[in-house]
């Protein structure tokens, strides 16, 4: 099965409690025994920004924050931008606060050149068995990764979804508590589920959006309808390149550049690009699995409810039902298997068109090789898999583009 490998960060869902590490099997690490970690029987200190060394036990009783990153890979530098200005933030109201950066740089120049947009601490190059140990401890499997050390216990418990914390809530997550998180997660909740479409897309004294043959959509006009709101980009590093690339799309689009696009991208805690979150008539979250949905049913989907969505799933383990057990595709050699979620299937990444799939697919089962049974190219399944067009109303669907290269 092609994998689809999130290499950038750990995955929550919006109302899960935030994974917690607790440390060497129930018990919680506090105070010098967390900052122990840092050191070694040969090294009490770590690098300032400036290279001078600094006492680990001088940061005992603040808040400890252990960044796992590495300069070659773009999302790690692109969080450690975020990063440095919570940072300052926490540093300049005198919270008690520190990270410390646990490199995983090729080598000593790339760790000079990452360190130095760093304001924070670092283990030095040098001490592989420390920051092994490290990787090990807090059990490292992608990057960037961020985990939280409470002072003591009173304070909570250790945390190692730091990462999102910091795209989700940036300042606002400090002192990264579970009662303090709780408290963000019952607010989020609060506002998803009072959201209206003004309240989303209407930024200060804006209350438009861009249009084609009309250059200024209100934002009241579309009240009532099912709203796409689709986060994608083409290096829009300029007003020039984000018209040409809105000229290719026949939907509307925030403003380039508007602050909304950010607030948006952070509220539904959009992780990647092209994504597409779908708002119902009454302004709600409907789902913001959309690109996948549109993906597997295209204009089926609509109106993307629950309740549709199941129809769908039925319509599919019915006509499976008429599909050859296996196939060959025209890009794979070996002979493919059809599985379901009940006979070894599930979640994949189609090897044709690289899109999110569930459900039904032609698997090969001697090397993982998985391809949405719908494919065209799926020798001796010739039509038997299309869906029937629904007739959608057109004037009830309306998509909001939001191109910016600020969207992560």
């Amino acid at each position: 099965m092609k994998e689809e490998v999130e290499v950038n960060r750990h995955k929550t869902n919006e109302d899960d409690d935030f994974k917690k590490l607790d440390g060497d099997s129930d018990e919680v690490v506090s105070g010098s025994r967390l900052l122990s970690l840092l050191g070694s029987k040969d090294r009490d200190f770590l690098l300032s920004p400036t290279g001078t060394q600094v006492k680990i036990s001088d940061h005992e009783g603040k808040v400890i924050g252990i960044l796992f990153s590495a300069n070659w890979y773009p999302p790690c530098q692109e969080f450690t931008r975020l990063l440095a200005n919570t940072y300052e933030q926490l540093k300049h109201s005198d919270l008690g606060f520190e990270i410390v950066f646990v490199s995983s740089d090729e080598d000593l120049d790339a760790f000079n050149n990452y360190r130095a947009c760093m304001p924070w601490l670092a283990i030095p190059f040098s001490d592989l068995e420390t920051k092994r140990a490290l990787n090990r401890r807090f059990d490292i499997e992608c990057i960037p990764c961020l985990i939280i050390l409470q002072p003591n216990k009173k304070e909570g418990t250790t945390i190692r979804d730091g990462v999102d914390l910091i795209y989700r809530y940036g300042i606002q997550a400090y002192p990264f508590t579970e009662e303090r998180l709780e408290e963000l997660l019952e607010k989020e909740r609060d506002k998803h589920k009072n959201q209206t479409l003004k309240d989303l897309l209407i930024y200060q004294e804006r209350d438009f959006l861009l249009g084609h043959s009309t250059l200024q959509v209100p934002v009241s006009s579309l009240t009532g309808k099912t709203v796409g709101l689709f986060f994608s980009a083409q290096c829009d590093y300029d007003q020039t390149t984000f018209d040409s690339y809105f000229q290719t799309m026949p939907w509307l689009a925030l403003p380039f550049g508007d602050p909304a696009i950010k607030n948006l991208a952070k509220y539904f805690d959009i992780r990647g690009i092209p994504s597409l979150v779908i708002l119902g008539p009454d302004g709600k979250t409907v789902t913001k699995q959309g690109r996948n949905l549109v993906n597997l049913y295209q204009e089926n989907a609509y109106p993307f409810t629950e309740a549709r969505i199941g129809l769908l799933e039925r319509q599919m383990d019915e006509e499976a039902q008429n599909l050859p057990k296996s196939a060959y595709h025209a890009r794979h050699r070996h002979e493919l298997m059809l599985v379901s979620e009940g006979n070894g299937g599930g979640p994949f990444i189609c090897c044709d068109c690289d899109e999110q799939g569930s459900g039904w697919a032609y698997q090969c089962i001697e090397c993982g090789y998985e391809v949405h049974p719908k494919g065209a190219w799926v020798v001796a399944v010739l039509g038997l898999f299309g869906y029937p067009t629904r007739g959608v109303n057109l004037d009830q669907v309306s998509w909001v583009g939001s191109a910016s290269n600020e969207v992560r």
